[in-house]
């Protein structure tokens, strides 16, 4: 498997404040990566870094490295954010919010455009896609506009997806669909997927490996199975023991 992304001694300070202490982590072409950790663990930071969007008083140190290009602004990095509003202008249409996503990337006219839209609301499982593609996002439920906003981050083919903490403010039963929903496509797609979350049992059960972070460094990482079988650092078996009967079931 090739490496997608190198980051070598990466550091992001914020002030006096370290939100990344010197992280060395590679991330595979076509894996599954959970990054877990509490909040403050550094992990939307890595996120951030490697979509490009730090904010511009980040102070960073050390790399990433793309070793089969640099990935190119808004295309090759798809970005799932915890609050999907905040994909949204609440004041267009969903589909006109996807056409023109689509029409930024790709040299195809508004009928063109309009036609992979409602594909990719088909493959989103969203209901209707006629009628929803007309909607506003106000219209949709938390679960339903999570998945619209996964369509927005995949309009444009990326070769990462990076999901942040995209299932925390949904209920269980909603949480498992878009888990599932991401496997599917990620799968189908061959993207690779970076799944942040503070939910250790939710990423063992999607995930290719796993990363587990703390006040800004990588405590430990590896498979997702051996993770969860057999923890190396404290932080993580306490992690573990917080969820009972957590076996990994990917795979």
């Amino acid at each position: 498997m090739s490496v997608l992304a190198h980051i070598e001694n990466l550091g992001v300070r914020y002030g006096s404040d370290t939100a990344l202490n010197n992280l060395n982590l590679d991330i595979d072409t076509g894996e599954t990566l959970a990054i877990i950790g509490e909040s403050g663990s550094g992990k939307s930071t890595l996120a951030l870094a490697l979509a490009g969007l730090l904010p511009a008083n980040a102070r960073v140190s050390g790399s990433i490295q793309w070793p089969n290009g640099e990935p190119r602004p808004g295309r090759d990095v798809g970005f799932v954010f915890q609050d999907p509003a905040s994909s949204f202008d609440p004041s267009m249409r969903v589909g006109a919010q996807l056409v023109e996503t689509i029409r930024a990337h790709e040299n195809i006219d508004r009928h063109a455009a309009k036609d992979k839209a409602l594909k990719l609301l088909a493959r989103v499982q969203i209901a209707e896609p006629n009628s929803s593609f007309s909607r506003y996002p106000h219209q949709f439920s938390g679960g339903q506009k999570q998945r619209i906003a996964i369509a927005l981050a995949i309009a444009a083919n990326p070769k990462l997806l990076i999901a942040d903490e995209s299932t925390s403010a949904l209920d269980t039963i909603v949480q498992q669909e878009i888990v599932a929903l991401l496997r599917a496509l990620v799968q189908a797609d061959g993207m690779t997927l970076i799944f942040i979350t503070h939910d250790i049992a939710l990423a063992s059960n999607l995930a290719d490996r796993i990363a587990v972070f703390r006040h800004g460094e990588l405590v430990e990482s590896g498979p997702a199975r051996a993770i969860i079988a057999n923890p190396k650092s404290d932080y993580t078996k306490a992690l573990i023991a917080a969820v009972p009967k957590l076996e990994p079931q990917h795979g």
